[in-house]
């Protein structure tokens, strides 16, 4: 898989299915897949990263868990072979804030995106005690490994849980 390009958008979702139906258009006319993360379930960039990395060695190497590089990469983000659960890592209904992930990077389809999603600059991420909590319990992350690690380190737990569904296949 080519090189993929990651940027934050803005999205209000009134029927996540209409939505997926134009951005899967927009892929199949350019040659290339969009994945959508719900930032919100997300240890940053770096577990968008990880995601797409571990879904593109996967298809190269012909063993995915899914039928879709797309439905691939939100297994991965979510370090689950579940799809009900990798969903609950895409978009949702109301507004929604994304990492938005072309695999090629296809210049021209970030305008065509404009149409349907929001770019925004890139922001740092804040951590807040709510997305912590989360964080925590997606990836049945204890208070005890926090407390060995460190706090600050929380996201490498997150991208060790996403590694493993490797292990998992």
């Amino acid at each position: 898989m080519s090189e993929c390009s990651i940027r934050s958008a803005v999205v209000t979702v009134n029927d996540p299915a209409d939505l997926l139906v134009a951005i899967r258009a927009i892929a199949e006319k350019n040659s290339t897949h969009i994945i959508l993360f719900d930032q919100d379930r997300m240890a940053g960039r770096k577990h968008a990263e990880a995601a797409l990395a571990h879904a593109a060695r996967s298809c190269s190497e012909q063993r995915m868990i899914a039928r879709t590089f797309e439905m691939e990469a939100l297994l991965y983000a979510a370090g689950s072979r579940q799809c009900t659960v990798g969903r609950e890592f895409g978009i949702h209904k109301g507004e929604n804030h994304c990492y938005v992930c072309l695999c090629p990077d296809v210049p021209e389809v970030w305008d065509a995106l404009c149409a349907h999603i929001t770019i925004i600059p890139v922001v740092e991420e804040m951590s807040s005690s709510e997305k912590r909590a989360r964080l925590m319990k997606l990836f049945s992350i204890t208070e005890t490994e926090l407390a060995v690690i460190g706090e600050e380190r929380m996201n490498e737990l997150v991208l060790e849980r996403v590694a493993l569904l490797e292990v998992y296949r």
